[in-house]
C-alpha cells in the first residue's frame, strides 16, 4: 500500500516537472530535502500504526485460542512479516536516491501546491513558503506581491482584532449598552415631559374659562346661624368657579363666628360648593351682672369655656335676627347664678373668670345620670361653688377636685336616704356630712 501510494507521488512529480521552469541549485537542494523530510516521516507513521497492535490484539486470548490457533492469525503473521521486509528494502532505496530523486520529487510537490492553491503557499529560492492573499496571484520570482486596498483594510482590522484584549472588548459592549439604555430613557423623559405640558397648558385653559361655574351652595350643620348671616360670611363670589373659588378664604371668614366649631368646604361637580359646620353647644346660661349691678344678661357659653352670645329678650327686635334653636337651648341648659360683679363678657372670646370656669370643669367631669339633674350652679366663689338639682337638694360641691369620688358618694347619700335629703357637703370628700329633710 505504502509503495503504490509512493509510485503516484513520484508519477505527479515527473508530470509536474514537464510543465515547471527549473529552479536553482539551491532550491532545488532545499525543498529536496523538505520532501525527504516529509517521506520519511510519513514512513515512520506508516511502520508505527503497521506494528502498534490493536485494543482487541493486547485482548488476553483464551486457553482454547493458544492451543489451537487459526489459520487466519498465521497468515495475518507471515503478511506482516512480508510487509516489514519489503518496507526495510524500500528505506534503503531511498536512502541512496535521497540526494537527486529526492529533491526532484520535493521540487514537483511545491509546483503543485503553488499552482493548484488559491489562497495558499508559493515556493521560492531559499526553501521557504510565502503566504499569498486570497483571490491574489503569484509575483514573479524576485519580485513581492502587492495586496490590493481591500486586502490591507482587512488585515488591518485583523490584526487590530487580535491586539484587544477581552477586558476592552467586554468595557466597549458595556458601553454600546449603556449608551442604548440612556437614549431610552432620555426618550421616556420626553415623553414624559411633553404629557406634563400638555397637561398643564389643558389645566390652565380650563382653569380660566367658566366651566363649572358655582350656581348654588349647600351649607349642612348650621342650627344656630340664620341663613342671612352664613350667606355673609361665606361671601361666595358670584362669577367665580369650582376651580378658582378660594376656599381657604371662605373658611377663615366662618371661622371667626363663636358659634362654628370648625367648617369644611367641598367641591361638588358641575356646579355646587358644599359648605359643612361644626357648630358648639351651648353648655350653661350665665348670668352676668351689668355694671350697675342692677340687672342680669344671660349669656351662653360652650363647652370650652366660648363665650357665644348675649340672649336677646323674647320680644326684643334683636330676637327677630336670632335663631330659634338659640331660645331653645337656653331654655334647657342650666343657669350659672351669683358670679361676681364686674365679670366681663365678649363673643368669641374664652372666659377668664375663675369662678365660672371652676363650674363648667365640675359639670364637663361628671359622668353619671347626676349631671342631668343639675339645674343650677352657685359661682359666688371657687370653695363655695354649690349645686342645685332639680329636686330641690343643695350639694356643697368646692373646688372642681376629686370629681368622680364626690358623685359617688352624692349618689350614695341619696340612695340611703329615701325619705329624702335637703343638703349634701363633699367639699371634704373623706367626710362628707348631710341633713335630711
Amino acid at each position: 500500500m505504502v509503495e503504490r501510494s509512493n509510485r503516484r507521488q513520484r508519477a505527479a512529480g515527473n508530470r509536474t516537472d514537464a510543465s515547471q521552469p527549473r529552479r536553482s541549485r539551491h532550491a532545488r537542494t532545499q525543498v529536496g530535502k523538505a520532501g525527504a523530510r516529509t517521506t520519511a516521516q510519513a514512513g515512520s507513521r506508516t511502520r508505527a500504526t503497521e506494528s502498534r497492535p490493536s485494543r482487541k490484539a493486547k485482548q488476553r486470548p483464551t486457553v482454547e485460542a493458544k492451543r489451537r490457533p487459526t489459520v487466519e492469525a498465521k497468515a495475518g503473521k507471515a503478511s506482516r512479516t512480508r510487509g516489514a521486509s519489503a518496507e526495510a528494502s524500500k528505506r534503503k532505496a531511498r536512502g541512496a536516491k535521497k540526494g537527486a530523486t529526492g529533491q526532484g520529487r520535493t521540487k514537483r510537490q511545491s509546483a503543485v501546491v503553488s499552482k493548484e492553491s488559491t489562497g495558499g503557499y508559493q515556493a521560492i529560492a531559499g526553501g521557504r513558503m510565502k503566504s499569498l492573499p486570497a483571490g491574489g496571484a503569484a509575483a514573479p520570482d524576485g519580485q513581492a506581491a502587492s495586496p490590493s486596498a481591500s486586502q490591507v483594510a482587512a488585515q488591518s482590522a485583523a490584526d487590530e482584532q487580535a491586539s484587544r484584549s477581552i477586558g476592552e472588548i467586554k468595557r466597549e459592549e458595556r458601553s454600546a449598552r449603556m449608551r442604548e439604555s440612556s437614549k431610552r430613557h432620555v426618550f421616556r423623559l420626553m415623553i414624559v415631559l411633553g404629557v406634563v405640558v400638555a397637561l398643564i397648558a389643558g389645566w390652565g385653559a380650563l382653569y380660566n374659562s367658566p366651566a363649572f361655574s358655582i350656581t348654588s351652595v349647600d351649607v349642612e350643620g348650621v342650627e344656630h346661624l340664620t341663613t342671612e348671616e352664613m350667606t355673609q360670611l361665606a361671601n361666595v363670589p358670584a362669577d367665580t368657579t369650582l376651580l378658582r373659588v378660594d376656599t381657604e378664604t371662605i373658611k377663615n371668614r366662618i371661622m371667626q363666628n363663636a358659634w362654628v366649631q370648625d367648617v369644611r368646604i367641598n367641591r361638588l361637580f358641575p356646579e355646587t360648593l358644599q359648605i359643612v359646620v361644626t357648630e358648639r353647644q351651648v353648655t350653661a346660661i350665665v348670668e352676668m351682672p351689668n355694671r350697675s349691678g342692677s340687672s342680669v344678661k344671660s349669656w351662653a357659653i360652650a363647652e370650652d369655656h366660648m363665650w357665644l352670645m348675649p340672649i336677646p329678650d323674647a320680644n326684643s327686635e334683636a330676637a327677630k335676627t336670632t335663631s330659634a334653636k338659640v331660645y331653645e337651648d337656653a331654655e334647657r341648659a342650666l343657669h350659672i347664678t351669683d358670679v361676681p360683679y364686674g365679670t366681663q363678657a365678649e363673643i368669641g372670646t374664652v372666659c377668664t373668670d375663675g369662678n365660672v370656669n371652676n363650674a363648667l370643669d365640675i359639670l364637663a367631669g361628671m359622668t353619671t345620670d347626676l349631671k342631668d339633674h343639675v339645674v343650677q350652679v352657685s359661682a359666688g366663689s371657687t370653695a363655695e361653688t354649690t349645686l342645685m338639682l332639680d329636686s330641690g337638694v343643695e350639694i356643697a360641691f368646692g373646688k372642681a377636685e376629686n370629681i368622680r369620688d364626690k358623685e359617688r358618694v352624692i349618689m350614695k347619700i341619696l340612695e340611703e336616704n329615701p325619705d329624702g335629703v335637703a343638703y349634701i357637703n363633699v367639699r371634704i370628700v373623706e367626710t362628707p356630712t348631710w341633713r335630711a329633710i
